[in-house]
């Protein structure tokens, strides 16, 4: 019986990276869940409210490159967020086929707020240290492009 058990460990669950990273991810999203409920964002908001936050009035495709998301996924999102007064749309004077994205002032004025409560909260919940967390930071990043790689992208 034990031999068997050893043969299908590579297809049991628990040994499954996959399902670690995963099922991390969800937990991270209930952790994220109330801190961003403060905010009056979801998770994806946030993730777009992040890199607007590091340079404002990026393309939807720019924005998309940066959160790995197609413009199918990104325009009913950024125009939730129009209509909760975060961003503003516009199309582009050189390229009219381009949609410029901007923070509002209310967008703009959430990034303090967002500043304070959301990193120490994760940093908390996570219990490491931020060593540790830029080391794991460093390995998934890593991962991530070796699997893009293997994936021909």
């Amino acid at each position: 019986m034990r031999k068997k058990i050893a043969a299908d460990a590579p297809l049991q669950l628990g040994n499954q990276l996959c399902f670690a990273v995963y099922s991390t991810a969800h937990a991270f999203n209930r952790v994220y869940k109330p801190l961003l409920d403060r905010l009056g964002l979801t998770y994806p908001q946030y993730l777009v409210m992040l890199v607007l936050w590091e340079r404002d009035g990026l393309s939807v495709k720019e924005i998309g490159a940066r959160l790995f998301l197609d413009s199918g996924t990104l325009t009913p999102l950024l125009k939730r967020m129009e209509a909760a007064h975060l961003v503003k749309r516009t199309r582009s004077a050189d390229d009219e086929r381009q949609v410029l994205v901007a923070l509002t002032a209310q967008g703009a004025g959430l990034r303090e707020k967002a500043k304070a409560i959301v990193p120490p909260a994760i940093l908390d919940a996570t219990g490491c240290s931020l060593a540790e967390l830029a080391d794991l930071h460093g390995r998934l990043v890593r991962l991530r492009e070796q699997l893009d790689a293997a994936a021909g992208e």
